[in-house]
């Protein structure tokens, strides 16, 4: 332990000033909860104003909460935070000098998808921005999730380049990983166990100064930096692997012509002494922003760490990365169910007209991220559909056109396809679709298993469900 640092923040006292970088599913609830503590005089939201996000700033201010889709609690407490004076969103950075605490919770993406290479670039900016202006006995919190061995690599480079001072003796770092789900994004702040890492033991301790208050069912789990960033990695990683399981038992039931829900549930029954064999659940796809690039965060953290070379058979896929091209797969099945549908009544999918229900990959969110409609658009733009979008809850995206009108995006459709679990979605109408498809035979694919299978079948329905062998082939009612 450095006695320099301790002396330092000996002296400085407790946090009582919070800076949050990035203002996103993150950064919000993270710094309405901080502002939320008893003893803290001030948070601060720092956001850059740009024209895609600058619109925050003010929203914040005004007591709003610019997250769409369900967040129990999070309006109020901002409200609340904003009339008591305790949260302030801005763009001026310089405010960081203020704070006792820094944290950083910024994207980080893929440059292209293609080559599997994080891109940094925001994250660096927001950590330049950090190191410009913290003080001696500061503490800088990485939440982003990042590659395995960036905190005391990139991370602590650009910080003491920035400030100067030093990471360990003159300030703290630390990486404490968000664990965070849009829809109970409060909940888990605040229920979830708190991973903790930091370069040093006097670093540790500050970040655990930091988020002990805000914890009400959850503890601190302390260990270091490194070992922080494969946890947050690795348990991504774990669940996109139980996904890709349910994904391919799923495919195997459709194969085989039985329900996949059947066999789940047989599996799921097997229980005590121990035992637990529960199944996550199949679907359309994977999206979100931390499953779908988490796996190559914790491959590349390999090289990066660079301790000792991995003992693995060279050239061969790990099951990590085998588990993520399952799951990107999803959506190609979409469309060879889709395919199959049309061909059971004789009709090309090109030239066909489908609609395309939820865009977001949550269900009843606006979040959508990496949603997996997205390449199963692009396949049917490359087939020769003609494909509308409707969702709900996502007003807008990149390139997109998004319609809120259901009845809109139904009229005339050869087929419909169920991306997202949506309330909306679970108790749609069979006869009154098909009115609006105006089809003989419309097709519906079930990507989410929220409809009926026997409720459409019987009106007339071509129906394809993931994982529903025993109505895949069902016999065409007339």
């Amino acid at each position: 332990m450095s006695e320099k640092l301790k002396e330092i923040i000996r002296n400085r006292g407790p946090i009582k000033k919070i800076g949050v970088i990035g203002m996103g599913y993150v950064g919000i609830p993270a710094a309405a909860l901080f502002a939320n503590i008893p003893h803290i005089e001030k948070v601060f939201g720092f956001q850059r104003n740009s024209p895609s996000s600058g619109y925050k700033i003010a929203y914040l201010n005004q007591g709003n909460n610019p997250l769409k889709g369900e967040e129990p609690g999070l309006d109020d407490l901002i409200a609340k935070m904003v009339q008591e004076k305790k949260f302030e969103c801005t763009d001026d950075f310089s405010k960081i000098v203020e704070c006792d605490a820094v944290t950083i919770a910024i994207q980080t993406p893929f440059k292209d998808p293609k080559d599997l290479i994080p891109d940094f670039s925001a994250l660096e900016e927001g950590i330049r921005l950090a190191g410009k202006y913290i003080t001696p006995g500061s503490l800088v919190v990485l939440e982003s999730t990042i590659t395995p061995g960036t905190t005391v690599g990139l991370g602590r480079n650009l910080l003491e380049e920035e400030s100067g001072l030093v990471a360990g003796e003159d300030f703290a770092l630390a990486h404490a990983p968000e664990r965070v789900m849009v829809g109970r994004l409060l909940q888990n702040i605040q229920e979830h166990d708190r991973i903790v890492g930091g370069i040093d033991h006097m670093s540790t301790s500050r970040a655990v100064e930091l988020y002990s208050p805000v914890l009400t069912k959850g503890k601190i789990i302390p260990m270091t930096a490194t070992a922080a960033e494969v946890t947050k990695t690795a348990e991504n990683t774990f669940r996109d692997l139980q996904i890709s399981a349910a994904n391919q038992l799923a495919l195997y039931c459709e194969a085989m012509g039985i329900n996949f829900y059947d066999v789940r549930a047989g599996i799921d029954s097997l229980k005590g002494d121990g035992i637990t064999r529960a199944i996550l659940w199949p679907g359309a796809g994977v999206g979100g922003h931390c499953l779908t690039k988490d796996t190559y965060h914790l491959e590349r953290g390999i090289k990066i760490t660079n301790v000792e070379p991995l003992d693995y058979p060279e050239g061969n896929d790990s099951l990590f990365v085998l588990a993520r091209k399952i799951n990107d797969f999803m959506p190609e099945h979409m469309f060879n169910l889709l395919t199959h549908g049309f061909e059971r009544i004789g009709k090309d999918v090109k030239g066909s007209k489908v609609a395309l229900l939820g865009w977001s990959f949550l269900p009843n969110t606006d979040d959508s991220r990496n949603t997996p409609a997205e390449p199963f658009k692009d396949r049917c733009v490359h087939a020769g559909v003609d494909i509308r979008v409707h969702d709900p809850w996502v007003k807008e995206y990149p390139g997109i056109s998004i319609l809120s009108d259901l009845n809109e995006v139904l009229a005339n459709a050869d087929a419909v396809v169920i991306f997202s679990g949506h309330r909306e979605y679970c108790d749609l109408n069979p006869r009154f679709i098909s009115s609006l498809t105006n089809a003989v035979h419309p097709v519906i694919v079930d990507g989410r298993n929220v409809i009926n299978p026997d409720l459409f079948i019987s009106s007339g329905f071509i129906y394809k469900g993931i994982g529903r062998g025993d109505k895949n082939q069902h016999p065409l009612h007339e």
